[in-house]
């Protein structure tokens, strides 16, 4: 088996890059795309996979942030309600609109508050192609039937839901695309600031399949670190030679970590839109239909202090979130009703002076040390999973004073891999049910779940099937072998849990048994072979 990513090779005299990121989340791999599409020559490393921490583990929402317009966080309002037609328009397969209804609580937030914000919630960010919001009536309508007969009232809005995981990855084909190298499971060492430029040193970890062409020594005329919750430690580890990087940020402005949970349940209602449901503690609980049979409840916000604590929900979490529902709900959930639960850790930017987790900012801040207008470091502070395509090119017009002639920013208009699909997502169901026609031997369930995934890649998944059987062997949750194949060659799929939990969500839908047994024989194949 071929695997088609790229390495580097020890023996590559041209090890000279002119930007070198380092994090392989969202946020990194946005970078990554948008300076190789100007023409850069990139190169990416990634200690573990591909949205293998916080950028696979959020609410899987594209959207604006209703509630922090209650902090007057408006131009981050704003920015993200942009993002999210645009974010639409290039990843139609794996991102659409989703209706939420908001049952009112008088004694929460006032009607006219919740009118005034939903008012300007429409309008922020500038033409929408999404449904406005109204007023309705729960009382005898689809929309209230699972909520307790209290909850007469309410609003609906529009937001957006998207898979996080596969937006990573498709930033990650398209960065590929066009030209950058990138090096999942390679792990930062360190890196000096010699002669004008970075002389940094990466180690691949045991799970990467190349060890031996791998190089550890590389150079970059400019340094990204965009490692999320690891980004003070990545700091330390970078030196300058005017010890510039080694002092502390200017201002009160520092990451502060937080764990968010979520927890899923077998699906507690009818239809395909969501709730979001005020808290007594003035926080919001979304409640999300996901992958068909489920319900996703979240999230949570938890102090942590050690990003390499690996996150994982409580108890106390699980029966926080059951208690918030049960609130509204008819039929109340128990912790017995969780069937999956996962958590990651966000770094928000913080300046000491909010309690609440709940209430900071999810804005970003990037933040250059140069010397003599050489070398830069770029640190990318905070950030959100809606807002990192314009993150990416704000950092990119940052940098552009250390370049010659740098383009101007293009990834708003070149749809992610697969998403080339006529008139975007407005297109997709005739799409969809067009290709599934194609194929009228094969499972049109699974055909609607795995164009989901690829859009337009998609016969490149099935390649010559005709029939359920020449997709290989069957593993359940939906999962057939020539996808595995297809993602260990295309997609970095070296480990089992790489196709089972962020490639596909085919794990949850499997038994344990069956997720055992997929583990073995993923383990069994041969080890790839470098291209």
């Amino acid at each position: 088996m071929t695997v088609q990513n790229d390495v580097v090779n020890e023996n590559n005299d041209d090890d000279l890059y002119d930007l070198v990121v380092i994090g392989g989340g969202i946020n990194g791999v946005g970078i990554a795309r948008d300076a190789a599409g100007r023409g850069l020559k990139v190169l990416l490393v990634e200690k573990g996979d591909f949205a293998g921490a916080t950028s696979s583990a959020s609410s899987k929402l594209i959207h604006g942030g209703l509630r922090y317009l209650e902090y007057y966080e408006f131009r981050l309002v704003r920015e993200a309600l942009a993002e999210r037609e645009r974010l639409l328009a290039i990843a139609p397969h794996i991102a659409w609109p989703m209706n939420f209804v908001m049952p009112h609580v008088a004694s929460l937030r006032p009607r006219w508050m919740i009118r005034t914000g939903l008012f300007l919630y429409d309008r922020l960010g500038g033409r929408i192609s999404l449904a406005k919001s109204k007023a309705v009536v729960l009382t005898n309508s689809v929309l209230g039937k699972p909520l307790k007969e209290m909850f007469s009232r309410g609003f609906t809005y529009s937001d957006a839901w998207v898979d996080d995981a596969r937006l990573v990855l498709l930033n990650a084909l398209s960065a590929q695309k066009h030209g950058a190298i990138l090096l999942p499971r390679v792990s930062f060492e360190q890196a000096k600031r010699v002669d004008h430029e970075w002389q940094i040193e990466i180690k691949p970890t045991d799970a990467h399949p190349f060890l031996e062409q791998v190089s550890s020594h590389i150079r970059a005329k400019m340094l990204v670190n965009a490692s999320g919750p690891w980004v003070s430690q990545v700091q330390a580890k970078i030196e300058s030679d005017d010890s510039a990087t080694k002092k502390e940020p200017e201002g009160k402005r520092q990451i502060r970590l937080v764990q968010g949970s979520h927890m899923v349940v077998a699906r507690c209602y009818e239809g395909e839109h969501a709730y979001i449901l005020q808290h007594t503690d003035r926080r919001v609980i979304f409640m999300l239909p996901y992958e068909r049979d489920y319900t996703l409840i979240g999230t949570t916000d938890l102090p942590l202090a050690d990003p390499n604590q690996l996150p994982k929900m409580t108890d106390a979490e699980v029966d926080y979130l059951c208690g918030a529902v049960n609130h509204y709900l008819e039929k109340p959930l128990t912790p017995q009703d969780v069937i999956w639960r996962y958590s990651g850790v966000r770094p928000l930017m913080d300046d000491g002076d909010v309690e609440n987790a709940s209430a900071v900012s999810r804005d970003y801040e990037l933040k250059i040390d140069a010397v003599n207008n050489k070398a830069p470091l770029l640190t990318v502070m905070g950030g959100k999973l809606t807002t990192y395509r314009k993150l990416a090119e704000h950092a990119l017009n940052d940098l552009a004073v250390f370049c010659t002639n740098l383009p101007e920013g293009w990834t708003d208009k070149e749809p992610l891999s697969g998403g080339d699909i006529p008139q975007g997502w407005h297109g997709f169901a005739a799409w969809q049910a067009d290709f599934i026609k194609q194929y009228p031997q094969l499972d049109p369930a699974f055909l609607a779940s795995i164009t989901r995934r690829y859009g337009t890649l998609t016969t490149e998944v099935l390649g010559d099937a005709q029939s359920m059987s020449d997709l290989g062997q069957y593993f359940g949750g939906g999962l057939y072998e020539a996808e595995v194949h297809y993602l260990r060659r295309v997609e970095w799929a070296w480990q089992a849990e790489d196709v089972m939990w962020r490639r596909t969500k085919c794990g949850l839908h499997m038994s344990e048994a069956e997720r055992a047994l997929f583990i073995e024989w993923f383990q069994s194949l041969p080890k790839p072979v470098a291209a």
